[in-house]
Protein backbone atom coordinates (compact mmCIF):
# COMPACT_ATOMS: atom_id res chain seq x y z
CA UNK A 1 0.00 0.00 0.00
CA UNK A 2 1.56 3.52 -1.32
CA UNK A 3 1.72 6.29 1.71
CA UNK A 4 -0.67 8.65 2.00
CA UNK A 5 0.05 11.94 -0.13
CA UNK A 6 1.84 14.70 1.31
CA UNK A 7 -0.01 18.29 1.97
CA UNK A 8 0.23 20.59 -0.75
CA UNK A 9 1.29 23.18 1.14
CA UNK A 10 4.46 21.51 2.43
CA UNK A 11 7.44 23.49 2.95
CA UNK A 12 9.76 23.55 0.17
CA UNK A 13 12.64 23.93 2.26
CA UNK A 14 11.75 20.37 4.15
CA UNK A 15 11.14 18.79 1.14
CA UNK A 16 14.64 19.43 -0.30
CA UNK A 17 16.81 18.76 2.93
CA UNK A 18 14.67 15.20 2.67
CA UNK A 19 15.89 15.13 -0.71
CA UNK A 20 19.53 15.88 0.24
CA UNK A 21 19.54 13.50 3.23
CA UNK A 22 18.53 10.79 0.64
CA UNK A 23 21.17 11.82 -1.76
CA UNK A 24 23.45 11.08 1.08
CA UNK A 25 22.72 7.87 2.37
CA UNK A 26 24.19 4.63 0.61
CA UNK A 27 21.95 2.70 -1.56
CA UNK A 28 21.45 0.12 1.15
CA UNK A 29 20.33 2.28 4.01
CA UNK A 30 17.89 4.45 1.71
CA UNK A 31 16.30 1.00 0.76
CA UNK A 32 16.06 0.52 4.52
CA UNK A 33 14.62 4.10 4.74
CA UNK A 34 11.98 3.30 1.88
CA UNK A 35 10.84 0.37 3.79
CA UNK A 36 9.76 2.25 6.86
CA UNK A 37 7.41 3.97 5.14
CA UNK A 38 5.89 0.85 4.49
CA UNK A 39 2.32 0.82 6.96
CA UNK A 40 -0.91 -0.93 7.31
CA UNK A 41 0.30 -4.16 5.79
CA UNK A 42 -1.44 -7.36 7.17
CA UNK A 43 0.65 -8.72 10.13
CA UNK A 44 2.07 -11.69 7.93
CA UNK A 45 3.23 -9.17 5.11
CA UNK A 46 4.52 -7.41 7.84
CA UNK A 47 6.71 -9.75 9.35
CA UNK A 48 7.97 -10.92 5.50
CA UNK A 49 8.91 -7.60 4.68
CA UNK A 50 10.54 -6.98 8.69
CA UNK A 51 12.57 -10.56 7.30
CA UNK A 52 13.48 -9.13 4.42
CA UNK A 53 15.04 -5.48 6.01
CA UNK A 54 17.26 -7.96 8.21
CA UNK A 55 18.52 -9.93 5.33
CA UNK A 56 18.85 -6.80 3.29
CA UNK A 57 20.56 -5.15 5.81
CA UNK A 58 22.95 -8.49 6.37
CA UNK A 59 23.57 -8.40 2.84
CA UNK A 60 24.69 -5.18 2.21
CA UNK A 61 26.86 -5.02 4.77
CA UNK A 62 28.74 -7.76 3.45
CA UNK A 63 29.71 -5.28 0.35
CA UNK A 64 29.68 -2.14 2.89
CA UNK A 65 32.70 -3.13 4.95
CA UNK A 66 34.71 -3.71 1.61
CA UNK A 67 33.48 -0.11 0.67
CA UNK A 68 34.06 1.89 3.73
CA UNK A 69 37.30 0.91 3.33
CA UNK A 70 38.03 1.81 -0.03
CA UNK A 71 36.39 4.88 0.80
CA UNK A 72 38.61 5.90 4.03
CA UNK A 73 35.73 8.46 5.14
CA UNK A 74 36.21 10.90 2.03
CA UNK A 75 32.68 12.23 0.81
CA UNK A 76 32.61 9.86 -2.82
CA UNK A 77 29.41 10.64 -5.19
CA UNK A 78 26.69 7.99 -6.50
CA UNK A 79 28.64 7.13 -9.05
CA UNK A 80 31.82 5.86 -7.27
CA UNK A 81 29.36 3.91 -4.52
CA UNK A 82 28.06 2.20 -8.10
CA UNK A 83 31.39 0.93 -9.42
CA UNK A 84 32.09 -0.20 -6.52
CA UNK A 85 29.08 -1.97 -5.22
CA UNK A 86 29.27 -4.30 -8.78
CA UNK A 87 32.90 -4.55 -8.00
CA UNK A 88 32.25 -6.26 -4.59
CA UNK A 89 29.56 -8.30 -6.04
CA UNK A 90 32.01 -9.56 -9.03
CA UNK A 91 34.56 -10.05 -6.56
CA UNK A 92 31.81 -12.78 -5.14
CA UNK A 93 31.71 -14.64 -8.19
CA UNK A 94 34.04 -17.52 -9.99
CA UNK A 95 35.79 -16.32 -12.98
CA UNK A 96 32.88 -18.26 -15.45
CA UNK A 97 29.91 -16.74 -13.71
CA UNK A 98 31.48 -13.12 -13.77
CA UNK A 99 31.59 -13.90 -17.73
CA UNK A 100 28.01 -14.79 -17.58
CA UNK A 101 26.99 -12.01 -15.66
CA UNK A 102 28.85 -9.49 -17.94
CA UNK A 103 27.23 -10.48 -20.68
CA UNK A 104 23.46 -11.13 -19.14
CA UNK A 105 24.10 -7.42 -18.67
CA UNK A 106 25.13 -6.11 -21.82
CA UNK A 107 22.36 -8.07 -23.49
CA UNK A 108 19.56 -6.85 -20.98
CA UNK A 109 20.84 -3.22 -21.36
CA UNK A 110 22.08 -2.92 -24.91
CA UNK A 111 20.05 -5.63 -27.42
CA UNK A 112 21.50 -5.67 -30.27
CA UNK A 113 21.97 -8.50 -33.56
CA UNK A 114 24.86 -9.85 -34.95
CA UNK A 115 24.98 -10.59 -38.68
CA UNK A 116 27.60 -12.42 -40.67
CA UNK A 117 28.04 -13.74 -44.38
CA UNK A 118 28.07 -17.78 -44.79
CA UNK A 119 29.93 -19.68 -47.64
CA UNK A 120 27.11 -19.68 -49.71
CA UNK A 121 26.00 -16.23 -49.45
CA UNK A 122 23.38 -15.47 -47.59
CA UNK A 123 23.90 -13.99 -44.78
CA UNK A 124 22.85 -14.73 -40.81
CA UNK A 125 21.23 -12.88 -38.22
CA UNK A 126 21.24 -13.58 -34.97
CA UNK A 127 19.20 -10.75 -32.21
CA UNK A 128 20.48 -10.71 -28.92
CA UNK A 129 17.14 -10.15 -27.46
CA UNK A 130 17.18 -8.50 -23.58
CA UNK A 131 14.93 -11.97 -22.93
CA UNK A 132 18.33 -13.69 -23.35
CA UNK A 133 19.78 -11.35 -20.65
CA UNK A 134 16.89 -12.28 -18.23
CA UNK A 135 17.15 -15.77 -19.24
CA UNK A 136 21.23 -15.90 -18.55
CA UNK A 137 20.62 -13.81 -15.32
CA UNK A 138 17.88 -16.74 -14.09
CA UNK A 139 20.65 -19.44 -15.08
CA UNK A 140 23.16 -17.41 -12.93
CA UNK A 141 20.62 -17.01 -9.82
CA UNK A 142 19.95 -20.71 -10.26
CA UNK A 143 23.63 -22.00 -9.96
CA UNK A 144 24.32 -19.52 -7.05
CA UNK A 145 20.61 -20.56 -4.99
CA UNK A 146 22.01 -24.34 -5.79
CA UNK A 147 25.81 -23.50 -4.02
CA UNK A 148 24.24 -22.07 -1.32
CA UNK A 149 21.57 -25.16 -0.38
CA UNK A 150 24.19 -27.53 -1.05
CA UNK A 151 26.26 -25.33 1.37
CA UNK A 152 23.13 -25.34 4.19
CA UNK A 153 22.88 -28.79 3.79
CA UNK A 154 26.73 -29.37 4.44
CA UNK A 155 26.16 -26.87 8.07
CA UNK A 156 23.53 -28.58 9.13
CA UNK A 157 25.34 -31.35 9.26
CA UNK A 158 28.05 -29.49 11.11
CA UNK A 159 25.82 -28.76 13.18
CA UNK A 160 24.54 -31.64 13.87
CA UNK A 161 28.40 -33.01 14.81
CA UNK A 162 29.10 -29.96 16.90
CA UNK A 163 25.58 -30.75 19.23
CA UNK A 164 27.43 -33.84 19.99
CA UNK A 165 30.05 -32.33 21.32
CA UNK A 166 28.40 -30.20 23.73
CA UNK A 167 25.88 -31.89 26.61
CA UNK A 168 22.55 -32.07 25.58
CA UNK A 169 21.53 -31.96 29.49
CA UNK A 170 22.96 -30.97 32.64
CA UNK A 171 24.22 -33.35 34.92
CA UNK A 172 23.59 -34.08 38.61
CA UNK A 173 25.86 -32.25 40.48
CA UNK A 174 25.29 -32.31 45.04
CA UNK A 175 24.24 -29.20 46.20
CA UNK A 176 23.73 -27.20 42.87
CA UNK A 177 21.40 -27.10 39.97
CA UNK A 178 22.74 -26.18 36.70
CA UNK A 179 20.89 -24.93 33.17
CA UNK A 180 22.62 -24.12 30.41
CA UNK A 181 21.93 -22.74 26.60
CA UNK A 182 23.23 -21.44 24.03
CA UNK A 183 22.43 -19.80 20.32
CA UNK A 184 24.62 -19.54 17.49
CA UNK A 185 24.84 -16.70 15.34
CA UNK A 186 25.08 -18.65 12.07
CA UNK A 187 24.43 -22.61 11.99
CA UNK A 188 27.53 -23.39 13.94
CA UNK A 189 28.77 -21.70 16.41
CA UNK A 190 32.59 -20.76 18.38
CA UNK A 191 30.49 -20.92 21.91
CA UNK A 192 32.10 -23.97 24.18
CA UNK A 193 29.83 -25.16 27.37
CA UNK A 194 30.43 -28.31 29.64
CA UNK A 195 30.83 -29.51 33.40
CA UNK A 196 32.56 -32.86 33.75
CA UNK A 197 33.61 -35.46 36.62
CA UNK A 198 37.65 -34.75 37.46
CA UNK A 199 39.89 -37.35 37.61
CA UNK A 200 41.41 -37.40 41.15
CA UNK A 201 45.01 -38.61 41.71
CA UNK A 202 43.04 -40.10 44.76
CA UNK A 203 40.91 -42.27 44.44
CA UNK A 204 39.95 -42.17 48.18
CA UNK A 205 38.91 -38.07 47.48
CA UNK A 206 35.66 -36.06 47.22
CA UNK A 207 34.50 -35.70 43.40
CA UNK A 208 35.09 -32.79 42.16
CA UNK A 209 33.24 -30.85 38.59
CA UNK A 210 35.12 -29.46 35.78
CA UNK A 211 33.21 -26.20 34.73
CA UNK A 212 33.72 -24.81 31.60
CA UNK A 213 32.70 -22.13 29.50
CA UNK A 214 34.80 -20.61 26.57
CA UNK A 215 34.71 -18.22 23.16
CA UNK A 216 36.78 -18.67 20.46
CA UNK A 217 37.18 -15.23 18.58
CA UNK A 218 35.17 -15.29 15.32
CA UNK A 219 32.14 -17.35 14.43
CA UNK A 220 31.01 -19.88 11.93
CA UNK A 221 32.89 -22.72 10.69
CA UNK A 222 36.22 -21.33 11.22
CA UNK A 223 35.51 -20.96 15.08
CA UNK A 224 33.75 -24.19 15.58
CA UNK A 225 36.72 -26.21 13.78
CA UNK A 226 38.72 -24.14 16.96
CA UNK A 227 35.78 -25.04 19.84
CA UNK A 228 36.12 -29.05 18.85
CA UNK A 229 40.03 -29.24 18.87
CA UNK A 230 39.80 -27.22 22.51
CA UNK A 231 36.71 -29.62 23.38
CA UNK A 232 38.93 -32.91 22.28
CA UNK A 233 42.04 -31.23 24.03
CA UNK A 234 39.94 -30.04 27.67
CA UNK A 235 38.66 -33.96 27.61
CA UNK A 236 42.11 -35.38 27.25
CA UNK A 237 43.95 -33.32 29.88
CA UNK A 238 40.78 -33.78 31.99
CA UNK A 239 41.46 -37.17 32.36
CA UNK A 240 44.37 -36.84 33.94
CA UNK A 241 44.99 -35.99 37.17
CA UNK A 242 46.98 -32.49 36.61
CA UNK A 243 45.34 -29.69 38.65
CA UNK A 244 43.37 -27.18 37.12
CA UNK A 245 46.28 -24.72 37.41
CA UNK A 246 48.20 -27.69 35.26
CA UNK A 247 45.45 -27.93 33.15
CA UNK A 248 44.58 -24.75 31.70
CA UNK A 249 48.28 -24.18 31.16
CA UNK A 250 48.41 -27.08 29.01
CA UNK A 251 45.35 -26.08 27.15
CA UNK A 252 47.25 -22.21 27.00
CA UNK A 253 50.34 -24.00 25.52
CA UNK A 254 48.06 -26.36 23.02
CA UNK A 255 45.80 -23.08 22.04
CA UNK A 256 49.21 -21.10 21.47
CA UNK A 257 50.15 -24.03 18.65
CA UNK A 258 46.88 -23.39 16.97
CA UNK A 259 46.68 -19.80 17.25
CA UNK A 260 48.10 -18.65 14.36
CA UNK A 261 50.32 -15.94 16.11
CA UNK A 262 47.91 -14.95 18.73
CA UNK A 263 45.24 -14.20 15.85
CA UNK A 264 42.96 -17.13 16.91
CA UNK A 265 42.56 -16.75 20.45
CA UNK A 266 39.86 -18.65 22.72
CA UNK A 267 38.60 -16.77 26.12
CA UNK A 268 37.81 -19.42 28.66
CA UNK A 269 36.23 -19.77 32.16
CA UNK A 270 37.78 -23.08 34.03
CA UNK A 271 36.12 -23.59 37.60
CA UNK A 272 36.95 -27.10 39.95
CA UNK A 273 33.68 -27.11 42.11
CA UNK A 274 33.80 -29.51 45.40
CA UNK A 275 30.27 -29.91 46.69
CA UNK A 276 31.50 -31.69 49.78
CA UNK A 277 32.74 -27.78 50.85
CA UNK A 278 30.76 -25.74 48.57
CA UNK A 279 34.17 -24.72 47.26
CA UNK A 280 34.61 -23.22 43.69
CA UNK A 281 38.37 -22.40 42.71
CA UNK A 282 38.89 -20.97 39.17
CA UNK A 283 41.22 -19.38 36.58
CA UNK A 284 39.12 -16.56 34.30
CA UNK A 285 41.52 -16.61 30.88
CA UNK A 286 40.49 -13.45 29.72
CA UNK A 287 36.75 -14.32 29.46
CA UNK A 288 33.76 -12.05 30.62
CA UNK A 289 33.46 -12.11 34.50
CA UNK A 290 31.42 -14.27 35.46
CA UNK A 291 28.81 -12.95 38.71
CA UNK A 292 28.40 -14.50 41.61
CA UNK A 293 25.38 -13.53 43.54
CA UNK A 294 24.70 -14.19 47.03
CA UNK A 295 21.65 -15.00 48.29
CA UNK A 296 21.55 -11.42 50.44
CA UNK A 297 22.27 -9.50 46.79
CA UNK A 298 26.07 -8.88 47.23
CA UNK A 299 27.77 -9.14 43.80
CA UNK A 300 31.58 -10.87 43.35
CA UNK A 301 33.11 -10.93 40.09
CA UNK A 302 35.25 -13.70 39.50
CA UNK A 303 37.92 -12.24 37.43
CA UNK A 304 41.22 -13.91 38.53
CA UNK A 305 43.36 -15.38 35.75
CA UNK A 306 45.17 -13.90 32.71
CA UNK A 307 45.46 -13.79 29.00
CA UNK A 308 43.11 -15.60 26.59
CA UNK A 309 44.06 -18.84 25.40
CA UNK A 310 46.37 -19.36 22.38
CA UNK A 311 48.07 -15.45 23.04
CA UNK A 312 51.10 -16.42 24.87
CA UNK A 313 52.89 -19.80 25.69
CA UNK A 314 54.40 -20.72 29.02
CA UNK A 315 53.06 -18.10 31.10
CA UNK A 316 51.83 -18.65 34.87
CA UNK A 317 47.77 -17.82 35.52
CA UNK A 318 46.55 -16.74 38.67
CA UNK A 319 43.88 -18.49 40.65
CA UNK A 320 40.78 -17.07 42.39
CA UNK A 321 38.03 -18.91 44.93
CA UNK A 322 34.97 -18.25 46.24
CA UNK A 323 31.98 -20.66 48.63
CA UNK A 324 28.85 -20.96 47.10
CA UNK A 325 26.66 -21.07 49.74
CA UNK A 326 22.50 -21.73 49.59
CA UNK A 327 20.77 -19.24 47.37
CA UNK A 328 23.56 -18.33 46.04
CA UNK A 329 23.87 -17.63 41.95
CA UNK A 330 26.53 -18.51 39.43
CA UNK A 331 26.14 -16.52 35.75
CA UNK A 332 28.73 -17.92 33.16
CA UNK A 333 28.44 -15.81 29.79
CA UNK A 334 30.04 -15.21 26.79
CA UNK A 335 30.24 -12.13 25.42
CA UNK A 336 27.31 -12.30 22.87
CA UNK A 337 24.82 -11.78 26.27
CA UNK A 338 25.75 -8.52 27.13
CA UNK A 339 27.10 -7.15 23.88
CA UNK A 340 23.66 -7.66 22.18
CA UNK A 341 22.60 -4.56 20.80
CA UNK A 342 19.27 -3.07 19.91
CA UNK A 343 17.97 -0.91 16.59
CA UNK A 344 20.14 2.10 18.59
CA UNK A 345 23.33 0.38 19.09
CA UNK A 346 22.79 0.38 22.93
CA UNK A 347 24.39 -3.17 24.20
CA UNK A 348 22.41 -5.25 27.09
CA UNK A 349 25.15 -4.35 29.73
CA UNK A 350 25.94 -6.15 32.79
CA UNK A 351 23.84 -4.35 34.74
CA UNK A 352 20.95 -5.34 33.16
CA UNK A 353 22.35 -9.39 33.61
CA UNK A 354 22.48 -8.76 37.04
CA UNK A 355 19.05 -6.95 37.24
CA UNK A 356 16.68 -10.17 36.05
CA UNK A 357 19.28 -12.09 38.09
CA UNK A 358 18.03 -10.06 41.04
CA UNK A 359 14.11 -9.70 40.09
CA UNK A 360 14.22 -14.31 40.10
CA UNK A 361 16.65 -15.69 42.52
CA UNK A 362 14.34 -17.55 44.25
CA UNK A 363 12.95 -19.30 40.32
CA UNK A 364 14.98 -22.35 39.22
CA UNK A 365 18.01 -22.14 37.01
CA UNK A 366 16.00 -23.23 33.96
CA UNK A 367 13.28 -21.03 34.87
CA UNK A 368 16.03 -18.09 35.20
CA UNK A 369 17.78 -18.96 32.05
CA UNK A 370 14.45 -18.77 30.08
CA UNK A 371 14.20 -15.22 31.55
CA UNK A 372 17.54 -13.52 30.58
CA UNK A 373 16.71 -15.41 26.67
CA UNK A 374 13.54 -13.55 26.89
CA UNK A 375 14.99 -10.88 28.00
CA UNK A 376 17.85 -10.33 26.02
CA UNK A 377 15.61 -11.02 22.96
CA UNK A 378 13.04 -8.24 23.82
CA UNK A 379 15.88 -5.73 24.05
CA UNK A 380 17.63 -6.50 20.85
CA UNK A 381 13.92 -7.23 19.20
CA UNK A 382 13.83 -7.36 15.46
CA UNK A 383 18.10 -6.57 14.97
CA UNK A 384 19.85 -9.82 13.36
CA UNK A 385 21.83 -11.47 15.85
CA UNK A 386 25.39 -10.41 15.44
CA UNK A 387 27.25 -12.96 17.77
CA UNK A 388 26.91 -16.68 19.72
CA UNK A 389 25.32 -16.50 23.18
CA UNK A 390 26.11 -19.07 25.53
CA UNK A 391 24.81 -18.83 29.28
CA UNK A 392 25.42 -21.48 32.07
CA UNK A 393 23.53 -20.62 35.26
CA UNK A 394 24.41 -22.68 38.46
CA UNK A 395 22.29 -22.12 42.05
CA UNK A 396 23.27 -23.62 45.52
CA UNK A 397 20.36 -25.57 47.36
Amino acid sequence: MVSAPQPANQPVGRRNRRRNLGERLPFGERLLLVSRRVIHLPARVKELWGQFRLETRASYSLYSREIEAAKGGAHKGRLWWAKKFFTAVIDKLSPARRVVLLIALYVLFFPTEISWNTQHGSVRVISLDPRLGGLLLFLLLSLEIADRVLMKRDLQIAREIQSWLLPSKPPEVPGVEIAFDTRPANTVAGDYYDIIPRTASDASAAPTYLIAVADVVGKSIPAALLMASLQTSLKILNATAASLEQLVGAMNDYACSNSQGGLRFTTAFFAEYQPATRALTYINAGHNWPILRSRSGRIVYLDRGGLPLGVESRIAYDMGSAVMEAGDWLAIFTDGVVEAANEHATEYGVDRLIAVLGTGADSSPAEMLARIMADVGAFVGNQPQQDDITCLLMKAV
